[in-house]
C-alpha cells in the first residue's frame, strides 16, 4: 500500500512538473489546463491518503499492543513519526489547490500569469518537501511495524 501511495504522489508530482513546462510553452493551453486539473487531484488524493493510511497503521499498533498487552512506546513513536506529515501534507495541498484556483482567475485575465506560475512554484517545492516527510514517516512507521511484530512473534 505504501508504494502505490508513494506512486500516486511521484505520478501527481510529475504531472505538476509537466503542468509548469505546457504553462511556461503558452502553445497548447488546454494540455496544461488538463494537465493540472488532474494533477491537482491526484496529489490531493495521494496527499489524503497517505495521512488517512498512516493513522491506519497507528490504529494498528496501538490494537495489537492492547490486545497483545505490549508495553513500550511503539504508539507514541508512530505517532511521532506520522505528526508533520498532517502539516506539510496539508500545506502541499492547499498550495496545490491554491494554485489551480488562481489558474481559472489567469484564464479570465482577472491575475497576471506571473503571480499563477510564481505560487505553482511553491506548490511544487511544497509538494516535494512533503514527499520527503511522507518518505521518512513511512519508513519510520514500518520500522516500527516490524519491531511490535518480532514482540508479537516471540
Amino acid at each position: 500500500m505504501a508504494q502505490a501511495l508513494l506512486s500516486a504522489v511521484g505520478i501527481g508530482l510529475a504531472g505538476l512538473v509537466a503542468t509548469v513546462i505546457f504553462g511556461h510553452l503558452g502553445t497548447d493551453i488546454s494540455r496544461h489546463v488538463s494537465f493540472g486539473i488532474f494533477s491537482t487531484l491526484v496529489m490531493l488524493l495521494a496527499h489524503s491518503m497517505m495521512m488517512f493510511y498512516l493513522i491506519g497503521k497507528g490504529k494498528a499498533v496501538k490494537d495489537a499492543m492492547a490486545e497483545h498487552h505490549v508495553t513500550g512506546d511503539y504508539y507514541q513513536r508512530i505517532a511521532a513519526a506520522r505528526k508533520p506529515v498532517f502539516s506539510i501534507g496539508t500545506l502541499a495541498m492547499a498550495a496545490t489547490m491554491v494554485t489551480a484556483i488562481l489558474g481559472a482567475s489567469v484564464d479570465t485575465g482577472v491575475l497576471p500569469a506571473i503571480v499563477h506560475g510564481m505560487i505553482s512554484y511553491g506548490a511544487i517545492a511544497c509538494n516535494l518537501a512533503a514527499i520527503k516527510i511522507e518518505v521518512d514517516a513511512l519508513l519510520a512507521s514500518a520500522r516500527i511495524v516490524d519491531e511490535v511484530n518480532r514482540l508479537l512473534e516471540s
